[in-house]
């Protein structure tokens, strides 16, 4: 009951912006047309290596809510089964860069000073002076293009945002007087910095996690567009956009249906994290 009751407390203050709600809504369909797209597409075999020249270049219709491609592939399957590619860059890339970002920042935040301190910082400073997607580019084009290098190009220019992010938090923590009791009560540097510090972090965390999640899509979009992602016959939503960008205006729907897709899951994501951002925040206050 009194979980229920939390839950209930949560969901009110976070209904209280509409548009986290929709957002959420967005993001959960976007999940569920991931997960059940060979189900829910209406043409799953399109996602695969597949030719019906017969077909090509259909406007938007009802068999085919978002057309055919030049390759008479229906775009609307190869869209649904693209949402999963993007969703897996996401998961993938956030699973490993917040662990390794946020133990690097609790500990030059927590040895402030030290040889840590300025070794892990100097490294992230030179990593965070370089634009994101050119490092990203870069690494990407010296590997195969596929999505496993594309998801490793990502994550090594993602983790000094969150190194930095909980490097300023530990920082003002460290000092902090339930830290200064564990340390005279003769606790461990594991426990201070994570059953002490990081707890006190972890909703600033999460918020930027969910923020982050439609950003990485955005860069793995990005790469995917100039063909340094998921590689074809599989879909993905750039690489769609590149392709159907050389038959504009003509053919406009093989670039502006999977162009909308990327937008809507980076909105709903924006949208979602603005919502648990808004949450914790009523919760601190």
């Amino acid at each position: 009951m009194k979980k229920r009751t939390v839950w209930g407390k949560w969901w009110y203050k976070f209904s209280r912006n509409p548009l986290s709600v929709v957002g959420l809504c967005m993001v959960c369909a976007i999940v569920f047309v991931a997960l059940f797209a060979p189900w829910v597409a209406p043409y799953p075999e399109h996602a695969g290596p597949y030719v019906n020249y017969g077909e090509a270049n259909q406007p938007p219709s009802l068999p085919h809510p978002f057309g055919t491609d030049a390759f008479g592939r229906d775009i609307l399957s190869r869209v649904f089964f693209a949402f999963r590619s993007s969703l897996l860059m996401g998961m993938v890339v956030l699973a490993i860069v917040v662990p390794v970002g946020v133990t690097l920042g609790l500990v030059a935040g927590y040895f402030k000073e030290s040889w840590l301190d300025i070794l892990i910082m100097r490294i992230t400073d030179i990593f965070l002076s370089v634009p994101p997607l050119i490092l990203a580019l870069a690494i990407t084009s010296v590997l195969k293009p596929n999505l496993t290098n594309a998801m490793i190009a990502v994550s090594v220019m993602w983790w000094p945002w969150y190194t930095r992010l909980v490097y300023g938090m530990a920082t003002s923590l460290r000092n902090e007087y339930f830290v200064q009791s564990a340390e005279l009560l003769g606790a461990s540097k594991f426990h201070i910095l994570f059953r002490e510090i990081l707890p006190n972090c972890v909703s600033t965390i999460l918020t930027k996690m969910t923020l982050d999640m439609g950003w990485v899509i955005l860069i793995g979009a990005a790469l995917s567009f100039v063909g340094l992602g998921e590689q074809p016959p599989k879909p993905a939503l750039g690489t769609m956009v590149s392709d159907g960008a050389r038959y504009l205006p003509e053919y406009w729907w093989m670039a502006v249906f999977p162009g909308l897709a990327i937008m809507l899951i980076v909105l709903g994501f924006n949208l979602l994290g603005d919502g648990i951002g808004d949450l914790f925040s009523l919760e601190e206050a």
